[in-house]
């Protein structure tokens, strides 16, 4: 039966919107379980695919690292690795999928518009307008040494770069007109004069001056992810962004505050508050009752959290290598090391390591924790865990409250890591009326219901709601 909302719910006919994001480098994907299948098989990708689209899913979210993490130097051989460059692999998506969005991290540090611009256009024209392109940006020298011009950018400066690449990428898809292609074989030539616009820019980071050579797709532009939390990654998502990919999905207080800010900062920039989508990354664990489902979660973090895992985490802390430590023992005695992250195995910096070292010990203490029972517990904390009907019930809340427009769920297994998802929970949502039954339109844009791409539009349309 159809439950209906209450009236004080301010977003009564929202709908949920799933991804699947297939990560790169990481250790969160569970590679040595026996269920475990292959991380680079292409029947893997297919299948994670597939499954989605089956569970209506908007899109297949392809994460990618230029360079694997490293600790100290050495490559850590504990992660999962060896993704294939994310546009050739979704262009071979393309062919075996019909309606499932496919969106490629590609970074704007170290790539050029000229041709990445090309690239999107060539895989949302092969999709018939299923593209996306998740901006993502990079400040670390250790990446950046394999690039000519070295590769760091201030982080400041990387955003500039990306607003100037997104600029000429942009100008680059708008640069047919509609109709430049002669519409008969009688048309005096192939194309209408003044139908292909030259692009000149010259700005700070880039100098171009081409023609572009592909027409736009059904859905005008690739979609535009943007995965940035700093004060500059959301102004630069509230200006550019199409979706946003946030850490903020958990606690539905923490991403009810996320949202908001995002409003503001769209109205700000002239924008209506509802014009971008907000997916926060998330893993869900279903059992068919709440203890079955905390035991299984009890299990993967076990997986994911490996005891050289643990070390290689806690190293990170404290600044130092405790690769021969115990990890099933106590925490180090040793005061951290206060010094610049690197960047290396794909941390964050930690603004205060003696802080939040504190804060472990004193847990640790409390609890009779090991050290690796202490990086489960107070470690990087992910996802949803709960039965089908609970979850439902919760993300329903989220949606309809505000919070966020859906999630963009990471499988702790490859390939089956969506199918309780896609044959448990998406029938509960759809039961409650919060999730589609079937795909409305063909491109990615309107799986997500956006409007025409910010170029296309006068300055008032930008600003009305929808």
């Amino acid at each position: 039966m159809t439950r209906t909302d209450p009236l004080d719910v301010p977003r009564p006919h929202a709908q949920l919107h799933f991804g699947v994001f297939f990560q790169g480098v990481n250790h969160w994907t569970i590679w040595s379980a026996p269920e475990s299948g292959s991380q680079i098989d292409p029947a893997s990708f297919r299948q994670v695919t597939q499954t989605a689209e089956r569970g209506l899913f908007d899109a297949f979210f392809l994460g990618e690292g230029l360079r694997l993490r490293e600790v100290d130097g050495r490559i850590h051989d504990l992660d999962v690795a060896g993704r294939p460059d994310a546009l050739t692999q979704l262009a071979a998506l393309a062919a075996v999928t019909r309606r499932i969005g496919l969106v490629s991290t590609s970074n704007s540090t170290f790539n050029e518009p000229a041709d990445l611009a090309r690239r999107l256009s060539g895989l949302d024209l092969l999709s018939e307008g299923r593209a996306g392109w998740n901006v993502v940006t990079t400040d670390n020298a250790w990446t950046g040494a394999n690039f000519r011009r070295g590769g760091y950018l201030d982080h400041a400066d990387r955003y500039r770069r990306a607003e100037e690449f997104l600029t000429v990428a942009r100008a680059l898809w708008d640069g047919w007109e509609d109709g430049a292609v002669a519409g008969s074989v009688g048309a005096p030539a192939w194309s209408a004069p003044g139908g292909v616009r030259q692009v000149r820019h010259r700005g700070t980071q880039f100098d171009v001056d081409l023609a572009p050579t592909l027409p736009r797709s059904a859905q005008g532009h690739p979609v535009i992810f943007q995965a940035g939390d700093s004060g500059e990654g959301r102004d630069f998502a509230a200006r550019n962004a199409d979706v946003i990919f946030s850490a903020h999905g958990n606690d539905f207080d923490d991403a009810l505050a996320f949202a908001e800010d995002i409003r503001r900062r769209l109205r700000a920039v002239g924008r209506p508050e509802d014009d971008l989508r907000i997916l926060p990354g998330t893993e869900i664990i279903l059992g068919a009752t709440e203890e079955e489902a905390l035991e299984k979660k009890r299990w993967i973090r076990r997986q994911q959290v490996t005891p050289a895992t643990a070390l290689g985490i806690a190293g990170l802390l404290w600044g130092i290598d405790l690769s021969d430590r115990d990890a099933d023992g106590p925490l180090p005695t040793e005061d951290p090391v206060v010094a610049e992250n690197d960047g290396s195995f794909g941390a964050r910096r930690i603004a205060d390591p003696r802080t939040v070292v504190g804060e472990w010990r004193a847990k640790a203490e409390a609890h009779g924790w090991s050290l690796r029972e202490t990086v489960i517990a107070l470690g990087p904390q992910r996802g949803h865990v709960g039965t089908p009907s609970g979850l439902a019930d919760k993300f329903a809340r989220f949606v309809r409250h505000g919070a966020v427009d859906g999630f963009n769920v990471t499988p702790y297994l490859i390939p089956d890591g969506l199918d309780d998802i896609v044959g448990l929970l998406v029938p509960e949502l759809q039961e409650r009326g919060v999730y589609r039954t079937e795909y409305a339109g063909t491109t990615l844009r309107s799986h997500l219901g956006l409007r025409e791409p910010l170029t296309h539009r006068s300055a008032p349309e930008q600003r009305q709601a929808g």
